[in-house]
């Protein structure tokens, strides 16, 4: 008798009726609406992002850990369910509903007036209109508090000059949420992306999470009334807190990648014959596959926990950098070994695994990479920073 992996310690048992329901809900979307095209989706490099918003806005997926607007109003632990079971389809998909939530909706749910509350959320949480979240520049990725792009006064209104890349749903996105260095100090912008001025490019030939419309901003100019200025948001604190938002997902998120090509593995392992038996009967074979799992139900307690912590309104940054560190990087190792478990076929799109490997090479990077997250926790740790 077989065992899946998370079935090993009961995790289940952890979970509420409410939580594990939703789990099923979100599967069950994940099986009808991603599995089916997302290998299509990924080898032409496109996805259908507003087709795919509005499915996933009719269970609530849009900025679902939100309150009002439209919102679910989820718990931290329900949101990082349907994270991990997205990513199980793709992190492609995953990635939209965290930009789209967790990034730009969130924003201005936290940092905005409520004129553009009632014009935004609404409409996103719909999957009526579709968001991006516009902070790396092409020359300022990790280092954000020396972003280029600016926002100066002229009368009443701001203008805005420079660039954004790596802008996840940038091509396709009604409003941007745009961070800009003002005489102020940094601030955030809801810049509806028809604005003259506004260009979003889309970026080709990635080799790396393929389903998922990836462009770059350029603000050439870009004249927005005072009412465009997110009210609340002053200094990196405000984007850095929503960074935090969408690296929580990612805790989870990187858990279903992983889940997904070590269930592949599995039945893989099961089927395949050679010397004569099932490969799955072989020491070195189960020994990858032990390790894989061990290292899957410690992300998976280490996100519950964190979790938890974000229910009762504990959680901390530097708590979600050891998440996103140690889930992401082991993540990773696990979709790698499992791709070794069905050799030459693992680079075939007939099985996910490769494709998860690939994607998760990105997670790696994005929404901080591991290097940073190691001197966010390293800071914590000795009380100095070592960033530059």
């Amino acid at each position: 008798m077989t065992t899946r992996p998370l079935d090993l310690i009961d995790v289940d048992a952890l979970h509420s009726e409410e939580e594990l329901a939703i789990r099923g809900v979100v599967r069950r979307v994940v099986d009808d609406h991603v599995r089916p095209g997302v290998v299509e989706w990924y080898e032409q490099g496109r996805v259908p992002v507003r087709d795919l918003a509005l499915e996933l806005a009719k269970v609530g997926l849009l900025g679902m850990h939100l309150h009002g607007y439209g919102c679910a109003g989820a718990s931290a632990v329900a949101y990082g369910l349907a994270c991990l079971e997205l990513e199980a389809g793709d992190s492609g998909v995953r990635s939209l509903v965290s930009v789209q939530g967790s990034l730009a909706m969130f924003a201005i749910w936290k940092y905005g007036s409520d004129e553009q509350k009632d014009e935004w959320l609404p409409r996103m949480a719909a999957g009526e209109a579709i968001g991006c979240f516009g902070l790396t520049e092409p020359d300022h990725g990790s280092d954000p508090a020396s972003m280029k792009t600016r926002a100066r006064r002229d009368g009443d209104d701001w203008i805005l000059d420079g660039g954004k890349m790596w802008i996840t749903n940038a091509p396709v996105a009604d409003v941007g949420v745009i961070w800009a260095r003002t005489e102020e100090g940094i601030s955030g912008f809801a810049v509806p992306m028809h604005t003259p001025g506004v260009t979003a490019r889309e970026v080709h030939h990635k080799l790396s999470l393929r389903a998922s419309c990836t462009g770059e901003i350029v603000l050439d100019g870009v004249r927005l009334p005072a009412s465009a200025q997110l009210p609340l948001a002053r200094g990196l604190k405000a984007p850095l807190s929503c960074l935090t938002e969408a690296r929580y997902g990612i805790v989870w998120g990187a858990l279903g990648a992983a889940r997904d090509s070590l269930h592949t593995a599995l039945d893989y392992a099961g089927s395949r014959e050679q010397f004569g038996r099932p490969i799955a009967g072989f020491q070195l074979t189960q020994a990858k596959l032990a390790d894989a799992a061990v290292e899957l139900q410690k992300g998976y307690l280490l996100a519950l926990h964190l979790g938890r912590r974000a229910d009762r309104g504990e959680l901390s940054p530097e708590q979600v950098s050891v998440g996103k560190l140690n889930n992401v990087r082991e993540a990773l190792a696990i979709a790698r070994q499992c791709r070794t478990i069905l050799g030459a076929n693992g680079i075939s799109a007939e099985y996910p695994v490769m494709r998860h490997a690939a994607n998760l090479e990105t997670v790696l990077t994005y929404e901080g990479t591991s290097e940073i997250h190691q001197l966010v926790i390293g800071q914590k740790l000795t009380g100095i920073a070592a960033f530059a």
